[in-house]
Order: structure tokens, then C-alpha cells, then sequence
């Protein structure tokens, strides 16, 4: 996730404009900042990494002039923060320069074929080759459309580009797909940005814009067009007009997207953040490296804490089923206690979303003293772990403001659920077309992700009306994983003690807080069926059971009133998709209790985003 901003005006300077935007956007992003502006005929570019106002004052942004320019505030997913990979990206002739959100899936072929043709390719972004397939398309005599649109066919992922270019001092181009991307209607300004409250200093009049389309504005009219099967036709300007929407809210409330809270926003931006992590990864050369380093280690050791923790559970497991290998999964703070049985042979999986977490780095640098090698698996590019491993692997859930991690756990789960499809695949456990159906069930996670909040969230709150005191969380297999996260998520943000357990541990001492009306979770997975036993017997203590399932699971749960199915979209049999189905409800009833109680489940008590103390 980054925020860009493009504006373009008939007689007032628009940098002001663009660092407003950026300041409204830095939530998106704050890797580094860059303002790319067209005067004179000539571009110029300023750009550096470090948060808005430190480069603000450092490039002296605010003494850059133009009536066209774009800026960028970045959260780094290809290319460590630095200042040649922050944004605007140009092109070999340095009339071109382009900002992205997004993810290119073809990155790494695409970047082969244009080094072979001799480009010039500055960064480590995926982003600057659009800058250069665009530019080839103006050299065979294009005009700018034609050469976008033909980069555009070149392009597999995601993205939401603002580009300018020196020939035509007027115009800021535009591109989406699958990444937001708006256009202000001012009077004497045009402008598109990521978000709304990058525009709200411009206009309120918006056009929210589809996938497939591109174009452009000038400080006078809108033009979009829409990608084909053939090339590209027009959008009538009628349509155009009729798509304007006026907006009226305020930039505090713009900045949630309209949510009250950012927990509830980031868990509705997860079929995003799943998707930019699909997409940044399926075909990232990092995941073959990664497999390799797995299957020749003596020992395979995840290592993370809280949620992370969890995460490293569900990969431990569909390792284990995918690749037979047994991978111990161990929380970060208690390996220094068992750090003498590890030894050069050894492959330590590290997981954390901030790359900073205390304890997990303390286990990678106990790990390396014994010889044993790291994989960091994060969500922030040059964060200590970063620095530390020797291979890495890269979430795309973009910045989450709130403390309790959501999309970034999903986020984790989704490139670790590809590592182990790899995994898989490379010990020839998998054959190439059942991991190859894996991936193409990846891929639909977004969209089942999306049915599932849509299910889930009605069901979450009623729920949240009769959650108090204590409950159990339990799940077998891959269950158990997902029940201890929900559990987690549960206590933190609504302060209620859900505890969760392997459900076949229940009857070793927990049942004996079961009474009548304790609320009981079952989370009911396709490899754990007999989970069904475990949530008839809670009943028969008198326990109010829900057994939380994908909707196609078949369970024996005849006979017992107490017991409440509660039916996700189905998974088809599709382990891979069970997290994505059986999660979101755990994440919104614990906000839906929180918010109920009047607290505020951006901020719980006692926590912080990232632990960097012991």
C-alpha cells in the first residue's frame, strides 16, 4: 500500500497541493516521499527516503513550481527504502517519471526483457519498468495513450499509476486496476489520488474509478478510457459527467474510508492485502531459494511471537501436509532456552510484521551464533530482520494503523501458505498440476475473502450481545491454529478471556470449568473432522456450542439443541482456504464486543503496534 497524488491546474502553482495530499496519504506510506513536477518544458524530481516532513525540509519540496506534478508516499514491497527506490520513477530519456500503488506479478521477467534492450534501470522497483515499457511504446511513434495502453497489456498485477511526462505540461495520466484510484473534479484543478482526503483541499466532486480503466486530466476536462480484448475505446463525456459524485465528510473521517476505527477498516481491507501479497510473491524467485533452503536443512525452526506466532503454526502445519516436512514452531522468546540443539544445519523461519519485534530478533541472532541460517518473513522492507536475514520474504499488507494485527496476519498466512505449496512442489510430494490448483484456489482468496466479511459481520454482532466472562476457542489440526488466534484477538481488543486449546486437550483439565450456558467455540476444519466429537461432548455439559465451519464441511452434530453451526462460505475441500474462511469472524466479534463496551480497539490497553523491549 502507498498513496499517490497527481494534480494539474490552469494558472496556480499545484506542489502545495500535492504535499497536502501526501500529508493526508502518509498513513499509507511513510518509507520515503518523492514530487515529480512538469515546468518549462523540463521535469523535475525530488525524492528521498524518511517520513513526509523530514524530507520535506531536507529537499526543500516546497520550493519546487509547476502546473503539473505527482508525488508518492511510500510503503516499500520491491527494493528496500531507500533514496534511488522511492518515488516518482523516470525513464531513460528522464521525460517520463511515474508513481505507483500496487504490485507487478510479472516483476522479474518483465525486468529481463528490458535490461536485454538495453534500458537503464535505476531501483529495485518493479515500479520504474512501466516507466520504461511506456517510454519504448513513445519511441516506435505512439502517441502517449497508445504507448500506456500497450504497457498497460504488458502489466500483470496490480496498480494504481499517476505519470507525468515533459511533452505535454498539462496532463497527469492515470491507470487502475485492483488498486483505488479516484479523480477531483475542481473547477480551475484536476487531480487523482489513492484516497479521498488527498482530494478534499481540491474538490468534493469525485469519480471513483473501475478496473481497466486509464486516461487522463487536464486542468480542463476528464478523459478515461477502458482497456479491451482489442486495445482500448473511449468513455463518452456524458458518462464521464454522470459518474461525478459529491462527497461531504470531513479529512479525519476520509482517512478511515469512512470507518469509525482503523480496526474495522484494515480487516475490511484484507481482500486487498491478500491480494497484493498473492500477487508480489506467486512468481517471486525468493520462494524457489526459500524451498530449496527448507528441504536441505537438517531442522526447519519457525520463530515469532503473538500473532506471527500463529501464523507460523498454520504454515508448520500445511508444511507438514504438503512438503512431509516437520517444521517446530516455537515462540520467540522462549528458543534462547533451547538454542543449544540448534546447530549449522539448521533453517530458522523468522515471522514478524514490523521486523522489529524484540524477541524474535534476540532468536534470529542466537539462531546465526549457532551457525543456522534465516529466513525473515515481514511485513517492512529494511527493518532489523530484514537486515539480519539472509533470505526474505516480503508480506504486501501496506501500514496497520491499529494495533491488533488483521490483514497482516492474513497477509502472513497467504505467503506462507505459497511457501509451502513450493515447498510441496519442489519435494515432489505435489505434483506440478495439484500445486498448480493450489494456486489457482490462492488466487480466488480475495473474493472468498470478501463473502466471508460480508457473512461474518452480521453474524459477529449479534454474537457480541451475550460474550462476557470467560470461552473456549478449540480446533484440531489447522483449527488450532486459527482457534488461537481468535483467541488472542478475543482478549486484547474486547478484553473478554477466550482461551483456546487443542480440542483434544480440553478433557485434560479445561473441561472442568464447562458449566451450563459457557460459551464454547469449535473451529471445524477439513482435515479435523472429528473436532465434531469434542463440541458434542462440551454440549452435553451444558455448554452453548458454536461450531464455527466453511459451509460444505459435513459434521455429525445431530441431536444437541445447544449446539449453533455457523456456516462461512464453503472451501471446497481447500484447506489452503480455511484460514480466510474461519478468521474475519473472530476478528470482527472481538471489535464488535469492544466497541459495544465503548472501547477503543485501535489502541488496547497495555499494547503496543510492535514490542521492542524484552
Amino acid at each position: 500500500m502507498c498513496g499517490i497524488i497527481g494534480a494539474t491546474a490552469n494558472c496556480s502553482d499545484v506542489v502545495p497541493l500535492i504535499i497536502r495530499g501526501l500529508q493526508r496519504l502518509e498513513y499509507r506510506g511513510y518509507d520515503s516521499v518523492g514530487i515529480a513536477v512538469v515546468g518549462n518544458n523540463e521535469l523535475a524530481v525530488r525524492k528521498g527516503a524518511g517520513e513526509l516532513e523530514v524530507v520535506r525540509r531536507r529537499l526543500s519540496l516546497d520550493e519546487m513550481r509547476g502546473l503539473t506534478g505527482i508525488g508518492h508516499t511510500r510503503w516499500a514491497t520491491h527494493g528496500p527504502p531507500n533514496d534511488v527506490n522511492a518515488h516518482p520513477h523516470t525513464d531513460c530519456t528522464g521525460t517520463i517519471a511515474i508513481v505507483h500503488n500496487g504490485v507487478i506479478r510479472n516483476y522479474a521477467s518483465l525486468k529481463e526483457e528490458l535490461l536485454a534492450r538495453g534500458h537503464r534501470i535505476r531501483s529495485d522497483t518493479d515500479t520504474e519498468l512501466v516507466a520504461h515499457l511506456i517510454e519504448e511504446g513513445v519511441k516506435e511513434g505512439k502517441d502517449f495513450v497508445s504507448a500506456l495502453a500497450q504497457a498497460l497489456s504488458r502489466v500483470e498485477g496490480t496498480y494504481a499509476f499517476a505519470i507525468v511526462n515533459s511533452r505535454e505540461p498539462d496532463r497527469v495520466y492515470f491507470a487502475k486496476n485492483r488498486s483505488p484510484l479516484l479523480v477531483g473534479v475542481g473547477d480551475k484543478v484536476k487531480a487523482v489520488a489513492s484516497d479521498v482526503p488527498a482530494l478534499l483541499d481540491i474538490t468534493r466532486d469525485i469519480v471513483f474509478l473501475e478496473d481497466g480503466e486509464f486516461g487522463y486530466v487536464t486542468p480542463r476536462e476528464v478523459v478515461i478510457y477502458r482497456l479491451t480484448p482489442s486495445g482500448y475505446e473511449r468513455l463518452s463525456d456524458e458518462e464521464v459527467r454522470s459518474r461525478v459524485r459529491h462527497v461531504d465528510i470531513s479529512p479525519e473521517a476520509a482517512s478511515k474510508g469512512g470507518y469509525p476505527h482503523f480496526m474495522i477498516k484494515e480487516i475490511y481491507e484484507q481482500p486487498q492485502a491478500v491480494r497484493d501479497t498473492y500477487e508480489g510473491n506467486v512468481e517471486d524467485p525468493a520462494l524457489g531459494r526459500v524451498s530449496s533452503a527448507i528441504l536441505s536443512a537438517n531442522k526447519v525452526i519457525v520463530v515469532a511471537a503473538g500473532t506471527s506466532y500463529h501464523a507460523g503454526l498454520v504454515f508448520s502445519s500445511l508444511l507438514a501436509r504438503r512438503a512431509g516436512i516437520l517444521a517446530h514452531t516455537i515462540i520467540s522468546s522462549e528458543l534462547p532456552y533451547l538454542v543449544d540443539s540448534i546447530d549449522g544445519g539448521d533453517l530458522v523461519i523468522a515471522v514478524s510484521q514490523s521486523g522489529e519485534t524484540y524477541d524474535t530478533l534476540e532468536a534470529v541472532r542466537k539462531a546465526k551464533e549457532r551457525g543456522a541460517a534465516v529466513v525473515g518473513v515481514t511485513n517492512v522492507l529494511g527493518s532489523a530482520l530484514d537486515r539480519e536475514s539472509q533470505l526474505r520474504l516480503y508480506t504486501r499488507a501496506g501500514p496497520e494503523i491499529g494495533v491488533a494485527a488483521t490483514k497482516t496476519f492474513l497477509s502472513q498466512v497467504m505467503l506462507l501458505e505459497l511457501l509451502s505449496i513450493r515447498a510441496g512442489e519442489a519435494s515432489g510430494r505435489l505434483r506440478p498440476s495439484e500445486a498448480n490448483e493450489l494456486l489457482r484456489a490462492l488466487r480466488e482468496v480475495p473474493q472468498v475473502l470478501a463473502n466471508t466479511l460480508e457473512a461474518s459481520d452480521p453474524v459477529a454482532t449479534a454474537l457480541s450481545k451475550g460474550l462476557s466472562g470467560s470461552a473456549y476457542i478449540l480446533g484440531r489440526g489447522l483449527g488450532a491454529a486459527i482457534a488461537r488466534e481468535g483467541a488472542l484477538k478475543v482478549k486484547e481488543i474486547a478484553y473478554v478471556h477466550a482461551e483456546a486449546y487443542p480440542a483434544g486437550e480440553s478433557k485434560h483439565g479445561p473441561i472442568a470449568l464447562v458449566e451450563r450456558g459457557f460459551p464454547v467455540f469449535i473451529v471445524a476444519t477439513s482435515d479435523a473432522r472429528e473436532v465434531a466429537g469434542n463440541a458434542v461432548e462440551m454440549a452435553a455439559r451444558g455448554a452453548r456450542v458454536y461450531v464455527v465451519k466453511p459451509a460444505d464441511l459435513g459434521l455429525e452434530l445431530e441431536g444437541r439443541e445447544s449446539i449453533t453451526r455457523i456456516d462461512m462460505p464453503p472451501s471446497s475441500g481447500v484447506l489452503e482456504l480455511e484460514p480466510f474462511i474461519l478468521t474475519p469472524l473472530f476478528q470482527l466479534l472481538s471489535y464488535r464486543v469492544a466497541v459495544s463496551r465503548g472501547y477503543n480497539p485501535d489502541k488496547p490497553r497495555n499494547l503496543a503496534k510492535t514490542v521492542t523491549v524484552e
